[in-house]
Protein backbone atom coordinates (compact mmCIF):
# COMPACT_ATOMS: atom_id res chain seq x y z
CA UNK A 1 0.00 0.00 0.00
CA UNK A 2 1.31 3.37 -0.75
CA UNK A 3 1.40 6.36 1.26
CA UNK A 4 -0.50 9.19 0.52
CA UNK A 5 1.48 12.46 -1.07
CA UNK A 6 0.35 14.55 1.90
CA UNK A 7 1.77 11.94 4.87
CA UNK A 8 5.43 11.51 2.72
CA UNK A 9 5.29 15.20 2.07
CA UNK A 10 4.94 16.06 5.66
CA UNK A 11 7.40 13.80 7.14
CA UNK A 12 10.23 14.60 4.46
CA UNK A 13 9.73 18.45 6.07
CA UNK A 14 10.15 17.22 9.67
CA UNK A 15 13.36 15.28 8.33
CA UNK A 16 14.68 18.00 6.55
CA UNK A 17 13.59 20.55 9.26
CA UNK A 18 15.95 18.96 12.14
CA UNK A 19 18.71 18.32 9.13
CA UNK A 20 19.18 21.65 8.59
CA UNK A 21 18.98 22.72 11.57
CA UNK A 22 21.45 20.43 13.30
CA UNK A 23 24.13 20.72 10.74
CA UNK A 24 25.51 24.36 11.70
CA UNK A 25 25.92 23.42 15.35
CA UNK A 26 28.14 20.50 14.18
CA UNK A 27 29.28 20.82 11.21
CA UNK A 28 32.44 19.48 9.47
CA UNK A 29 34.08 22.92 9.17
CA UNK A 30 33.62 25.84 11.92
CA UNK A 31 30.14 25.52 13.47
CA UNK A 32 27.76 28.41 14.12
CA UNK A 33 28.70 30.27 17.39
CA UNK A 34 25.28 32.02 17.68
CA UNK A 35 22.75 30.67 19.79
CA UNK A 36 20.93 27.38 19.37
CA UNK A 37 17.56 28.75 19.14
CA UNK A 38 18.54 30.71 15.78
CA UNK A 39 19.44 27.32 14.19
CA UNK A 40 16.51 25.21 15.37
CA UNK A 41 14.32 28.70 14.02
CA UNK A 42 16.06 28.51 10.41
CA UNK A 43 15.41 24.51 10.43
CA UNK A 44 12.24 25.26 10.72
CA UNK A 45 11.58 27.67 7.95
CA UNK A 46 13.80 25.73 5.85
CA UNK A 47 11.74 22.35 6.28
CA UNK A 48 8.59 22.79 7.53
CA UNK A 49 7.09 24.38 4.37
CA UNK A 50 7.89 21.28 2.12
CA UNK A 51 4.71 19.93 3.49
CA UNK A 52 2.73 22.44 1.55
CA UNK A 53 5.24 22.31 -1.54
CA UNK A 54 2.06 20.42 -4.05
CA UNK A 55 0.20 23.24 -3.06
CA UNK A 56 1.77 26.37 -3.46
CA UNK A 57 4.91 24.77 -5.53
CA UNK A 58 6.01 28.45 -6.30
CA UNK A 59 5.47 30.48 -3.36
CA UNK A 60 6.85 27.51 -0.89
CA UNK A 61 10.27 27.46 -3.05
CA UNK A 62 10.51 31.50 -2.78
CA UNK A 63 9.98 31.29 1.00
CA UNK A 64 12.10 28.03 1.68
CA UNK A 65 15.06 29.76 -1.48
CA UNK A 66 14.71 32.78 0.66
CA UNK A 67 15.61 31.33 3.93
CA UNK A 68 18.04 29.35 2.45
CA UNK A 69 20.04 32.61 1.52
CA UNK A 70 19.26 34.69 4.67
CA UNK A 71 20.73 31.79 6.55
CA UNK A 72 23.86 31.91 4.43
CA UNK A 73 24.10 35.95 4.67
CA UNK A 74 23.14 35.67 8.50
CA UNK A 75 26.32 32.95 8.93
CA UNK A 76 23.34 30.49 10.32
CA UNK A 77 25.13 27.56 8.77
CA UNK A 78 28.48 25.31 8.72
CA UNK A 79 31.42 25.87 6.78
CA UNK A 80 31.44 22.48 4.61
CA UNK A 81 28.00 21.69 4.49
CA UNK A 82 26.28 24.79 3.28
CA UNK A 83 25.20 22.57 0.64
CA UNK A 84 22.75 20.81 3.04
CA UNK A 85 20.96 24.21 4.04
CA UNK A 86 20.11 24.06 -0.24
CA UNK A 87 18.47 20.06 0.00
CA UNK A 88 15.34 21.80 1.01
CA UNK A 89 15.01 24.44 -2.07
CA UNK A 90 16.12 21.22 -4.16
CA UNK A 91 12.84 19.97 -2.92
CA UNK A 92 10.82 22.40 -3.71
CA UNK A 93 12.38 23.38 -6.94
CA UNK A 94 11.93 19.66 -8.10
CA UNK A 95 8.22 20.47 -7.72
CA UNK A 96 8.07 23.48 -9.51
CA UNK A 97 9.63 22.04 -12.31
CA UNK A 98 6.84 19.53 -12.46
CA UNK A 99 3.65 21.92 -11.83
CA UNK A 100 4.65 24.78 -13.92
CA UNK A 101 5.51 25.85 -17.51
CA UNK A 102 8.80 25.35 -19.29
CA UNK A 103 9.29 29.34 -18.84
CA UNK A 104 8.72 29.73 -14.98
CA UNK A 105 10.46 26.84 -14.57
CA UNK A 106 13.57 27.92 -15.93
CA UNK A 107 12.99 31.47 -14.22
CA UNK A 108 12.85 29.34 -10.82
CA UNK A 109 16.03 27.45 -11.46
CA UNK A 110 17.97 30.59 -12.85
CA UNK A 111 17.05 32.40 -9.08
CA UNK A 112 17.41 28.93 -7.40
CA UNK A 113 21.08 29.20 -8.61
CA UNK A 114 21.43 32.57 -8.61
CA UNK A 115 21.05 32.82 -4.56
CA UNK A 116 23.67 30.42 -3.26
CA UNK A 117 26.26 31.67 -6.24
CA UNK A 118 26.23 35.08 -4.37
CA UNK A 119 25.84 34.08 -0.54
CA UNK A 120 27.83 31.04 -0.28
CA UNK A 121 30.97 33.20 -1.33
CA UNK A 122 29.99 36.52 0.94
CA UNK A 123 30.05 33.39 3.29
CA UNK A 124 33.71 32.77 3.28
CA UNK A 125 34.49 35.83 2.79
CA UNK A 126 32.46 37.86 5.58
CA UNK A 127 30.66 35.36 7.60
CA UNK A 128 32.89 32.41 8.90
CA UNK A 129 34.10 32.28 12.22
CA UNK A 130 38.08 32.08 12.13
CA UNK A 131 39.37 28.36 12.23
CA UNK A 132 43.10 28.87 13.48
CA UNK A 133 44.25 25.59 12.08
CA UNK A 134 43.28 26.93 8.26
CA UNK A 135 45.63 29.82 7.10
CA UNK A 136 43.37 33.01 5.30
CA UNK A 137 44.99 31.62 2.00
CA UNK A 138 43.28 28.36 2.18
CA UNK A 139 39.65 29.54 3.37
CA UNK A 140 38.46 31.15 -0.16
CA UNK A 141 39.11 27.37 -1.57
CA UNK A 142 35.89 25.87 0.05
CA UNK A 143 33.61 27.85 -1.57
CA UNK A 144 33.85 26.22 -4.90
CA UNK A 145 33.27 22.93 -3.55
CA UNK A 146 30.71 24.14 -1.81
CA UNK A 147 28.68 26.12 -4.94
CA UNK A 148 29.35 23.25 -7.04
CA UNK A 149 27.97 20.59 -5.29
CA UNK A 150 24.85 22.87 -4.62
CA UNK A 151 24.80 23.67 -8.06
CA UNK A 152 24.66 19.90 -9.46
CA UNK A 153 22.27 19.10 -6.57
CA UNK A 154 19.78 22.02 -7.12
CA UNK A 155 20.57 21.23 -11.63
CA UNK A 156 19.78 17.43 -11.06
CA UNK A 157 17.05 18.41 -8.85
CA UNK A 158 15.08 20.55 -11.35
CA UNK A 159 16.03 18.18 -14.70
CA UNK A 160 14.45 15.41 -12.45
CA UNK A 161 11.51 17.31 -12.12
CA UNK A 162 11.30 18.22 -15.87
CA UNK A 163 11.96 14.84 -17.10
CA UNK A 164 8.44 13.57 -14.76
CA UNK A 165 6.47 16.36 -16.57
CA UNK A 166 7.64 15.45 -19.88
CA UNK A 167 6.74 11.70 -19.16
CA UNK A 168 3.09 12.77 -17.77
CA UNK A 169 2.92 14.79 -20.45
CA UNK A 170 3.74 12.14 -23.09
CA UNK A 171 1.09 9.81 -21.36
CA UNK A 172 -1.33 12.15 -20.70
CA UNK A 173 -1.20 12.45 -24.99
CA UNK A 174 -1.03 8.98 -25.43
CA UNK A 175 -4.46 8.58 -23.47
CA UNK A 176 -6.15 11.21 -25.03
CA UNK A 177 -4.95 9.44 -28.35
CA UNK A 178 -5.77 5.95 -27.46
CA UNK A 179 -9.63 7.77 -26.44
CA UNK A 180 -10.11 9.66 -29.72
CA UNK A 181 -8.93 5.88 -31.13
CA UNK A 182 -11.73 4.06 -28.94
CA UNK A 183 -14.18 6.18 -30.10
CA UNK A 184 -13.20 5.76 -33.85
CA UNK A 185 -13.23 2.19 -33.11
CA UNK A 186 -16.26 2.13 -31.97
CA UNK A 187 -18.28 4.28 -34.68
CA UNK A 188 -16.66 1.85 -37.33
CA UNK A 189 -18.15 -1.16 -35.48
CA UNK A 190 -20.95 0.37 -35.21
CA UNK A 191 -21.74 1.57 -39.05
CA UNK A 192 -20.50 -2.07 -39.76
CA UNK A 193 -23.53 -3.78 -37.88
CA UNK A 194 -25.70 -1.46 -38.96
CA UNK A 195 -24.63 -2.08 -42.51
CA UNK A 196 -24.94 -5.42 -41.78
CA UNK A 197 -28.61 -5.73 -40.55
CA UNK A 198 -29.99 -3.08 -42.55
CA UNK A 199 -28.46 -3.57 -46.01
CA UNK A 200 -29.17 -7.25 -45.48
CA UNK A 201 -33.07 -6.24 -44.58
CA UNK A 202 -33.58 -3.99 -47.40
CA UNK A 203 -32.04 -6.31 -49.98
CA UNK A 204 -34.74 -8.79 -49.23
CA UNK A 205 -37.32 -5.88 -49.14
CA UNK A 206 -36.17 -4.40 -52.59
CA UNK A 207 -36.37 -8.10 -54.19
CA UNK A 208 -39.96 -9.04 -52.84
CA UNK A 209 -41.27 -5.12 -53.21
CA UNK A 210 -40.05 -5.80 -57.43
CA UNK A 211 -41.67 -9.13 -57.52
CA UNK A 212 -44.81 -8.42 -55.48
CA UNK A 213 -45.25 -4.88 -58.07
CA UNK A 214 -44.45 -7.32 -60.73
CA UNK A 215 -47.40 -9.76 -60.27
CA UNK A 216 -50.02 -8.10 -57.74
CA UNK A 217 -52.59 -7.76 -60.47
CA UNK A 218 -51.88 -11.85 -62.25
CA UNK A 219 -50.94 -13.38 -58.88
CA UNK A 220 -52.11 -11.31 -55.83
CA UNK A 221 -51.98 -14.61 -53.33
CA UNK A 222 -47.60 -14.55 -54.58
CA UNK A 223 -48.04 -10.92 -53.96
CA UNK A 224 -49.58 -10.96 -50.42
CA UNK A 225 -47.03 -13.77 -49.95
CA UNK A 226 -44.12 -11.24 -51.08
CA UNK A 227 -45.43 -8.49 -48.55
CA UNK A 228 -45.27 -10.71 -45.88
CA UNK A 229 -42.22 -11.90 -46.52
CA UNK A 230 -41.36 -7.44 -46.41
CA UNK A 231 -42.96 -7.62 -43.28
CA UNK A 232 -40.83 -10.22 -42.07
CA UNK A 233 -38.11 -8.86 -42.85
CA UNK A 234 -38.93 -5.38 -41.99
CA UNK A 235 -39.53 -6.65 -38.19
CA UNK A 236 -36.60 -8.76 -38.12
CA UNK A 237 -34.25 -5.44 -39.28
CA UNK A 238 -36.06 -3.13 -36.07
CA UNK A 239 -35.49 -5.91 -33.61
CA UNK A 240 -32.20 -6.07 -34.47
CA UNK A 241 -31.25 -2.55 -34.28
CA UNK A 242 -33.45 -1.67 -31.37
CA UNK A 243 -30.85 -4.64 -29.23
CA UNK A 244 -27.55 -2.33 -31.00
CA UNK A 245 -29.21 0.70 -29.53
CA UNK A 246 -30.42 -1.06 -26.57
CA UNK A 247 -26.71 -1.34 -25.78
CA UNK A 248 -25.63 1.90 -26.79
CA UNK A 249 -28.14 3.41 -24.46
CA UNK A 250 -27.06 1.64 -21.33
CA UNK A 251 -24.81 3.48 -18.53
CA UNK A 252 -22.57 0.54 -18.45
CA UNK A 253 -24.68 -1.82 -16.64
CA UNK A 254 -24.93 -5.84 -18.09
CA UNK A 255 -26.85 -5.80 -21.27
CA UNK A 256 -29.78 -7.29 -21.64
CA UNK A 257 -29.46 -11.15 -21.88
CA UNK A 258 -31.56 -11.77 -25.57
CA UNK A 259 -29.77 -14.50 -27.85
CA UNK A 260 -27.08 -14.11 -29.72
CA UNK A 261 -26.96 -14.51 -33.90
CA UNK A 262 -25.24 -17.09 -34.95
CA UNK A 263 -24.42 -20.26 -36.83
CA UNK A 264 -27.85 -21.57 -35.65
CA UNK A 265 -29.97 -18.87 -37.30
CA UNK A 266 -28.46 -19.66 -40.48
CA UNK A 267 -31.30 -21.81 -41.61
CA UNK A 268 -33.76 -18.92 -40.53
CA UNK A 269 -31.77 -16.70 -42.80
CA UNK A 270 -31.46 -19.09 -45.63
CA UNK A 271 -35.60 -19.49 -45.41
CA UNK A 272 -35.66 -15.30 -45.76
CA UNK A 273 -33.20 -15.39 -48.74
CA UNK A 274 -34.94 -18.35 -50.24
CA UNK A 275 -38.00 -16.29 -50.19
CA UNK A 276 -36.66 -13.81 -52.78
CA UNK A 277 -36.46 -16.73 -55.30
CA UNK A 278 -32.70 -17.26 -55.01
CA UNK A 279 -32.30 -20.74 -53.66
CA UNK A 280 -30.09 -21.29 -50.91
CA UNK A 281 -27.84 -24.90 -50.61
CA UNK A 282 -27.05 -24.88 -46.72
CA UNK A 283 -24.25 -27.39 -45.37
CA UNK A 284 -23.42 -26.34 -41.62
CA UNK A 285 -20.52 -29.21 -39.88
CA UNK A 286 -19.26 -28.75 -36.63
CA UNK A 287 -20.79 -25.91 -35.66
CA UNK A 288 -22.30 -26.84 -32.71
CA UNK A 289 -19.49 -25.59 -30.02
CA UNK A 290 -18.41 -22.51 -31.20
CA UNK A 291 -17.38 -19.48 -28.85
CA UNK A 292 -20.04 -17.32 -29.44
CA UNK A 293 -18.35 -13.87 -30.71
CA UNK A 294 -17.09 -16.25 -33.71
CA UNK A 295 -20.36 -17.97 -34.18
CA UNK A 296 -21.53 -14.18 -34.76
CA UNK A 297 -18.63 -13.20 -36.71
CA UNK A 298 -19.27 -16.31 -38.94
CA UNK A 299 -23.41 -15.65 -39.52
CA UNK A 300 -22.55 -12.10 -40.26
CA UNK A 301 -20.35 -12.83 -42.90
CA UNK A 302 -22.68 -15.40 -44.73
CA UNK A 303 -25.62 -12.77 -44.02
CA UNK A 304 -23.04 -10.25 -46.23
CA UNK A 305 -22.24 -12.81 -48.98
CA UNK A 306 -25.96 -13.58 -49.22
CA UNK A 307 -26.89 -9.77 -49.32
CA UNK A 308 -23.98 -9.12 -51.66
CA UNK A 309 -25.61 -12.01 -54.49
CA UNK A 310 -28.97 -10.53 -53.98
CA UNK A 311 -27.68 -6.97 -54.96
CA UNK A 312 -24.94 -7.81 -57.35
CA UNK A 313 -25.27 -11.02 -58.83
CA UNK A 314 -26.21 -11.43 -62.19
CA UNK A 315 -29.47 -13.94 -62.82
CA UNK A 316 -28.15 -16.18 -59.95
CA UNK A 317 -30.89 -18.71 -58.99
CA UNK A 318 -28.90 -20.88 -56.91
CA UNK A 319 -26.30 -20.27 -53.82
CA UNK A 320 -24.19 -22.52 -51.78
CA UNK A 321 -22.93 -21.94 -48.04
CA UNK A 322 -20.71 -24.11 -46.73
CA UNK A 323 -19.49 -23.72 -42.90
CA UNK A 324 -17.07 -26.28 -42.23
CA UNK A 325 -15.53 -26.61 -38.42
CA UNK A 326 -12.35 -28.77 -38.60
CA UNK A 327 -9.16 -29.53 -36.75
CA UNK A 328 -7.27 -27.01 -39.30
CA UNK A 329 -10.21 -23.99 -38.51
CA UNK A 330 -13.02 -22.60 -39.59
CA UNK A 331 -13.89 -22.57 -43.42
CA UNK A 332 -16.75 -20.25 -44.63
CA UNK A 333 -17.54 -20.28 -48.15
CA UNK A 334 -20.13 -18.62 -50.35
CA UNK A 335 -20.97 -19.50 -54.01
CA UNK A 336 -23.50 -18.32 -56.48
CA UNK A 337 -24.02 -19.29 -59.78
CA UNK A 338 -25.06 -16.17 -61.13
CA UNK A 339 -23.57 -15.17 -64.67
CA UNK A 340 -20.55 -12.96 -64.72
CA UNK A 341 -21.60 -9.06 -65.55
CA UNK A 342 -20.37 -5.92 -65.04
CA UNK A 343 -17.88 -4.47 -62.58
CA UNK A 344 -19.15 -3.64 -59.10
CA UNK A 345 -17.99 -2.39 -56.34
CA UNK A 346 -19.28 -6.15 -55.33
CA UNK A 347 -16.15 -7.62 -57.94
CA UNK A 348 -13.79 -5.15 -57.63
CA UNK A 349 -13.53 -5.32 -53.83
CA UNK A 350 -14.71 -1.61 -52.77
CA UNK A 351 -18.01 -2.23 -51.22
CA UNK A 352 -18.70 -1.49 -47.63
CA UNK A 353 -19.68 -5.42 -47.05
CA UNK A 354 -16.44 -6.94 -48.28
CA UNK A 355 -14.61 -4.36 -46.24
CA UNK A 356 -16.65 -5.18 -43.76
CA UNK A 357 -15.99 -8.90 -44.18
CA UNK A 358 -12.28 -8.76 -44.12
CA UNK A 359 -12.21 -6.44 -40.66
CA UNK A 360 -14.28 -9.38 -38.96
CA UNK A 361 -12.13 -11.93 -40.14
CA UNK A 362 -8.42 -9.91 -39.90
CA UNK A 363 -9.89 -9.63 -36.32
CA UNK A 364 -9.32 -13.51 -35.49
CA UNK A 365 -5.99 -13.13 -37.83
CA UNK A 366 -7.73 -15.16 -40.73
CA UNK A 367 -8.28 -14.84 -44.44
CA UNK A 368 -10.50 -13.55 -46.78
CA UNK A 369 -10.75 -14.59 -50.48
CA UNK A 370 -13.68 -12.93 -52.72
CA UNK A 371 -13.46 -13.03 -56.47
CA UNK A 372 -15.33 -14.28 -59.72
CA UNK A 373 -15.73 -17.74 -60.74
CA UNK A 374 -13.58 -18.63 -64.16
CA UNK A 375 -17.26 -19.92 -65.89
CA UNK A 376 -19.61 -18.42 -63.78
CA UNK A 377 -20.75 -16.94 -60.45
CA UNK A 378 -18.58 -15.20 -57.05
CA UNK A 379 -17.74 -16.53 -54.67
CA UNK A 380 -16.46 -15.64 -50.83
CA UNK A 381 -14.24 -17.63 -48.62
CA UNK A 382 -12.73 -17.17 -45.37
CA UNK A 383 -10.97 -18.91 -43.13
CA UNK A 384 -10.41 -18.70 -39.29
CA UNK A 385 -7.38 -20.30 -37.14
CA UNK A 386 -8.81 -22.76 -34.33
CA UNK A 387 -8.22 -20.52 -31.61
CA UNK A 388 -10.41 -17.56 -32.59
CA UNK A 389 -11.80 -15.85 -30.35
CA UNK A 390 -10.36 -16.26 -27.47
CA UNK A 391 -9.47 -12.75 -26.25
CA UNK A 392 -12.44 -11.11 -28.58
CA UNK A 393 -15.58 -12.72 -27.21
CA UNK A 394 -16.71 -9.30 -25.30
CA UNK A 395 -15.79 -6.64 -27.76
CA UNK A 396 -17.06 -8.41 -30.64
CA UNK A 397 -20.59 -9.22 -29.07
CA UNK A 398 -20.43 -5.69 -27.35
CA UNK A 399 -19.86 -4.42 -30.77
CA UNK A 400 -23.18 -6.28 -32.43
CA UNK A 401 -25.49 -5.44 -29.32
Amino acid sequence: MTAPPSLVDSAAAVLLALLTAYTPLDPPGPAFDGPPWAAWLTGALLGLPVAVRRLWPLPVLALILGAAVGATVAGVTGAGAIWVTYVPVAFALYTAATTTGARWSVVALTLSLLGPALAIPWYYAVRMPPVPAVTNSEVPLWWPVELGITAVTLSAAWAAGRMVRWRRTVTARMAAQLAREAVADERLRIARELHDIIGHSMSLIAVKATVANHIAEERPQEARAALAAIEHASRTAMTEIRRLLGVLRSDGGPAELTPALGTAELPALAERVRATGLWVDLALVGTDDLPVAVDLTVYRIVQEALTNVLRHAVEATTCRVRVVVSADGIDIEVVDDGRTGPPTQRRTGGGHGLVGMRERVAMYGGTLVAGPQPRAGFRVAAHLPHDAGDDLNDDVLAADG
